[in-house]
């Protein structure tokens, strides 16, 4: 399966040592996801995705962007194909307008399930799917939920939106293709519907049956001295539910972080007031 990053802050943060530098980084994961990988930063609420074919540990544009991001939202993802050809189109994050997608997952029976799920696409979402990949159609088909509650241009998007968007899109498509697995090695062709989603502004994670791990607060932040949203929250557990960042990861990244476990079936997330939401299944 793939490996993915998501990343939320009120300040604009380097993520070169989450890609790069940390001793499991993901361009050190690569290794066992070597069929591609992408990167989407945004700039003034714009999002830039840089994707490639290649192994990110073998590719020196991975390292060249890890190092010039600096941004509020990020989202990365190194693949390890099960459905679809290894090339650009099939290669996540995935875009629409604002929006971007990061898969980390598989649907059963995909062949057998394709035609209903895009069925229940929005004509006017679903010729913009220019892969073969059963996560580029997932992502089409969260959206189509999402523009019947907000217009998807629209730049704040309530996590309480977003959340109820979520679930009801996973359940409304656990009604055609069956449940996703309730573990994490079930084997790489069961299903499995973990995601990160985000419009730069707010953010949200799935946890669908592959592991997904969540950071608020590190136990000593470098940066307490001199950086000017510096709170307690920035070095422990939230009081008040607001948080000065937010980091998902497949796996915890090593650093000063301090990773929790998501619970099968948990929706977390924030937006642009970021207040940390977490909603159970």
């Amino acid at each position: 399966m793939c490996r993915i990053f998501g990343f939320r802050s009120v300040i604009n943060s380097q993520v070169h040592t989450s890609l790069v530098q940390a001793d499991n980084a993901l361009e050190q994961q690569s290794l066992r996801h070597p069929d591609g990988w992408g990167v989407s930063y945004y700039v003034n609420g714009a999002p830039h995705v840089v994707k490639s074919d290649r192994t990110a540990l073998d590719d020196s544009i991975f390292k060249r962007v890890s190092g010039v991001v600096s941004s509020q939202t990020v989202i990365a993802h190194i693949r390890n194909a099960t459905l679809g050809k290894v090339n650009i189109l099939n290669t996540h994050p995935f875009q629409f307008g604002s929006w971007t997608f990061a898969h980390n997952g598989n649907i059963k029976n995909f062949e057998k399930f394709r035609d209903e799920i895009v069925s229940n696409i929005a004509p006017g979402l679903k010729r913009f799917i220019l892969g073969t990949t059963d996560s580029e159609t997932f992502f089409y088909f969260i959206l189509t939920r999402l523009q019947e509650k907000i217009e998807l241009d629209e730049k704040d998007c309530p996590i309480e939106t977003l959340s109820y968007v979520v679930r009801n899109a996973v359940e409304e498509l656990i009604s055609i293709i069956g449940e996703y697995s309730k573990i994490d090695d079930a084997g790489e062709t069961e299903t499995y519907l973990t995601f990160i989603l985000t419009n730069g502004q707010s953010m949200v994670a799935h946890h669908g049956g592959k592991n997904l791990f969540y950071s608020t607060y590190k136990n000593h932040c470098g940066d307490r001295d001199s950086c000017p949203s510096f709170s307690d929250e920035c070095e422990n557990p939230t009081k008040t539910g607001k948080i000065n960042h937010l980091i998902f990861a497949s796996e915890p990244l090593s650093g000063d972080n301090i990773w929790l476990p998501m619970k099968l079936g948990q929706i977390i997330g924030v937006d642009g007031r970021m207040k940390i939401t977490i909603n159970e299944r």
